[in-house]
């Protein structure tokens, strides 16, 4: 079972990286096109700016997932280094705790929103629905509470290589 949540969330881990690195690719992309266009072509277009406006959202919600599971988050260690190493892990348990409570919340008021904004429309973009330009909030939350579960059943995945969980113990003793 271990072996198969491991692996999912690394499919997903990957998948987040990725979904977060092409929304950055696609902003460096249409910014500058949005500027030529004003004052180069001399036609303001409506559009690059709230794309990327809503990347901006996806990468931050999304990349912050895949941040939290590889250990690169914002932490303050000033309080926790200065604890005695047998109060530390109860430490590390409160903030993953938070961690799924702060997640849980991402992902059941965030689905909430884009319910109750599923019947309008962005202004700039008619097309689109605000309750979709609001869909990555839960879908962090979720990932983010996936990555906090994986954690708390686990431990840190940030200093694991990732074909650690595919060794049997066969080859473990044959290496």
């Amino acid at each position: 079972m271990k072996n198969l949540v491991l692996g999912v969330n690394d499919a997903i881990y990957r998948a987040c990286i990725g979904v977060a690195g092409l929304a950055i690719v696609i902003m460096a992309l249409i910014i500058p096109w949005g500027v030529f266009s004003r004052y180069a072509l001399g036609q303001g277009l409506g559009w690059p700016e709230p794309i990327a406006i809503l990347l901006m959202v996806l990468f931050t919600f999304v990349g912050a997932a895949a941040s939290y599971r590889a250990g690169a988050h914002m932490a303050v260690n000033a309080l926790s280094d200065r604890l005695p190493p047998q109060v530390q892990p109860f430490l590390t348990l409160f903030v993953r705790l938070a961690m799924a409570a702060i997640s849980l919340f991402m992902l059941v008021w965030g689905y909430k929103l884009c319910v109750a904004t599923w019947n309008q429309y962005l202004s700039t973009l008619t097309w689109l629905r605000v309750g979709l330009s609001y869909a990555p909030i839960p879908l962090g939350g979720f990932i983010t509470l996936l990555f906090v579960l994986e954690q708390l059943l686990y431990g840190d995945q940030h200093k694991r290589r990732v074909v650690d969980y595919e060794c049997t113990e066969d080859s473990k003793e044959a290496v």
